[in-house]
């Protein structure tokens, strides 16, 4: 049959970065292949992400009850034929859960592709001594390629698209005045997030400068610090355990710039058609996780030799020090904020 008409089983189950960076890839996709129809299965919090796609059925998979373990596994596979017939597996996720449900529909007669991450090539970018920095492959194109594989054609544009908002929920936030920047300071491991107390910094100096900013994240912890923010500082808004996602999203969208970690926060800005200045310290967008659409000229980011280090910053410094994220002065981010928002 012609794939570009038939039903195509997408698995992507984390992170939540990296689930948000498939939604652009997926939007291009369905607007190349008008015929085509997609079921995506990742995690029940993950949902808001695919609201509102067209030809785009999501389910949701709790792996830590429901489908717990390689009999879980299983279990979904058998959940999955029962709700519908498929042309094809596309797994971008390539993890043991969803190479088994891949195997089981190949053993089933339905031909699938996985993504191909090169953890050799990420291990050069990342080792010290002996680097070899150099851009290697975005990871949109990687997720674009899983797709290519099972004979559909698919152009990237990495271009942000503005997301369009119902008048609905434009409505359940204050009238805009001025400019809005989000700050998402918040990463899951220490070398992507930059000092909070640097960033503070940064939060003084664009309140100073009138303008409105909206805290994001999601933790207890990350909650007392936004809050904290937001009672010391006039135009600052902390938006952590306030609203749900698909709220967020939908406050995102009418951010005029995200400041962000190698992280979430950036791929969620990205999906909505926000610019970001983007914050790097262990890591390196060389590895392939720039948002989509993101210019590397709203990279800020130290050079020291020793970066990157790891592809997730889930490695402990070898200095002890951090001095990738401590080198980088709060004004220098500020400024670069400061620069894009007259751009806009």
């Amino acid at each position: 049959m012609n794939i570009a008409a038939g039903h195509i089983l997408v698995l992507r189950f984390s992170a939540m970065g990296d689930v948000a960076m498939t939604v652009p890839v997926i939007k291009e996709l369905l607007q190349q292949h008008p015929n085509l129809r997609i079921t995506y299965v990742s995690r029940p919090g993950f949902a808001a992400f695919f609201n509102g796609i067209e030809r785009l059925t999501f389910v949701p998979a709790d792996f830590k009850a429901t489908y717990k373990g390689v009999t879980g596994s299983y279990q979904l596979f058998k959940k999955l034929t029962e709700l519908c017939k498929y042309d094809a597996v596309a797994n971008l996720h390539n993890n043991l859960r969803s190479n088994i449900i891949q195997a089981l529909f190949q053993f089933a007669g339905v031909k699938g592709r996985r993504i191909d991450k090169d953890r050799a090539a990420k291990k050069r970018l990342t080792r010290f001594p002996n680097k070899v920095l150099k851009q290697l492959t975005p990871t949109t194109e990687r997720y674009a390629e899983v797709f290519r594989q099972l004979g559909l054609s698919l152009t990237l544009f990495h271009q942000l698209v503005k997301q369009d908002l119902s008048s609905e929920a434009i409505s359940n936030f204050e009238a805009k005045s001025g400019h809005w920047v989000g700050i998402a300071p918040f990463a899951q491991h220490q070398g992507k997030i930059y000092p909070l107390g640097r960033m503070e910094q940064v939060v003084q100096i664009l309140n100073q400068a009138g303008i409105k900013l909206f805290i994001f994240g999601g933790l207890a912890e990350e909650k007392a610090v936004a809050d904290d923010w937001e009672e010391k500082y006039q135009h600052v808004t902390s938006m952590v355990k306030r609203i749900g996602l698909q709220q967020e999203l939908e406050l995102i969208a009418r951010l005029d710039l995200m400041v962000a970690m190698d992280s979430a926060g950036m791929h969620m800005a990205s999906m909505q058609g926000v610019p970001v200045v983007s914050v790097w310290g262990a890591t390196h967008h060389f590895a392939g996780f720039l948002g989509y659409g993101q210019s590397e000229a709203n990279i800020v980011a130290d050079s020291i030799e020793c970066r990157p280090c790891s592809v997730y910053g889930n490695k402990p410094c070898f200095r002890d020090d951090y001095a990738c994220l401590y080198n980088i002065a709060p004004q220098t981010i500020a400024n670069r904020v400061l620069a894009k928002l007259k751009e806009l």
